[in-house]
């Protein structure tokens, strides 16, 4: 009987190891299976943010066309250097400040109307001929160049950074949308060009047939005068609908007028003198030498006292977005448009 006791509470003891080998057994294998799931899991998860990253920077990554071919640009680039005026306009009003930029012809370094805007910003010398070496110095992600400045030296240029050439450095609407792809700032050039049109069909309006004013812009240089026929003021006023005297219309730039008989040629109803104040080179004398022969003296504009000296850096140096809104703030007054 205390036997038989003995041997079932034995082989009840043995089933029972039995049961806790079997369930230790089920967790480790329960355990192994959940970890190698975890392991998939997270895998998984590697794999998929990769994939969206990749998809973002390939969002990011586009192919900019200009004057010198194509450039392929990623993301928004954060140290840009502009080597033309308009650029250096362009880039202020979009939020980009430039780490370098070339100088301004006038007002060194920087023009006074974006002076404030480009303080700190590294002086790269003369836009015809940019300091190569400070360029690379600056380690830039993007360059804005201009093609009749800087054809000449786009290879090196690419060879520093993505570079992009304006076709028409005077053109500041190619310029405007040249510098927003390329800095992504599309965005911000939409909404300046929206307040744009905006003012520029305010202005029509309100002229009404008083845009058929016959319009001239003039230039004095030291040793001749010029007539500008189309260029950076010739633009804006053509968009705000203004009309040109017949004998200064033309696809090219302008004229130069080497003799004072032409004078005539220079007559509309209202003229823009944009002779530069600022430099002292001859140009004044050569102004007032002009202004006192008879035959200016016949002009309609100047028999009724619509001729208008205006800052030659804003209607004729910068050729930015910035110059050419200032510009029709100018014409309104002119015009007394309110």
């Amino acid at each position: 009987m205390f036997r038989s006791k003995r041997g079932l509470l034995v082989l009840t003891a043995v089933l029972l190891c039995m049961m806790v080998i079997a369930g230790c057994g089920a967790t480790g294998q329960e355990s192994a299976v959940t970890s190698n799931q975890l392991a998939a899991g997270e895998q998984g998860k590697t794999e998929q943010q990769n994939q969206e990253n990749q998809a973002v920077g390939e969002q990011n990554s586009r192919v900019v066309e200009h004057a010198m071919g194509s450039t392929e640009i990623q993301g928004t680039p954060q140290r840009v250097v502009t080597l033309y005026q308009g650029a250096n306009d362009a880039a202020i009003l979009l939020g980009v400040k430039p780490v370098g930029a070339v100088e301004s012809f006038v007002e060194q370094p920087w023009y006074k109307y974006i002076r404030e805007q480009m303080d700190g910003v590294t002086n790269l010398g003369n836009e015809t001929q940019p300091n190569l070496e400070e360029i690379h110095k600056l380690k830039p992600d993007l360059i804005i160049g201009a093609k009749s400045r800087h054809e000449n030296i786009y290879e090196q240029l690419k060879a520093i950074a993505p570079t992009v050439i304006a076709e028409d450095k005077d053109n500041w609407k190619t310029t405007l949308s040249l510098v927003a792809k390329a800095a992504n700032k599309v965005a911000e050039e939409e909404a300046f060009l929206a307040e744009w049109n905006q003012k520029v069909a305010h202005f029509k309006e309100q002229m009404g047939e008083k845009l058929s004013t016959e319009v001239s812009i003039v230039d004095f240089r030291a040793d001749h005068a010029r007539i500008f026929y189309a260029g950076f003021s010739g633009l804006v006023l053509e968009e705000l609908g203004l009309s040109r005297p017949a004998q200064q219309q033309g696809e090219d730039w302008g004229v130069k007028l080497t003799s004072q008989e032409t004078i005539p040629q220079m007559d509309g109803d209202v003229i823009f003198d944009l002779t530069s104040v600022d430099r002292d080179d001859g140009r004044l004398e050569n102004r007032k030498k002009w202004t006192s022969h008879p035959l200016w003296k016949n002009l309609r504009a100047v028999q009724n006292g619509r001729v208008y000296q205006v800052d030659t850096v804003i209607w004729n140096n910068a050729g930015g977005p910035i110059a050419a809104m200032k510009m029709v703030d100018d014409v309104y007054r002119y015009f007394e448009v309110k």
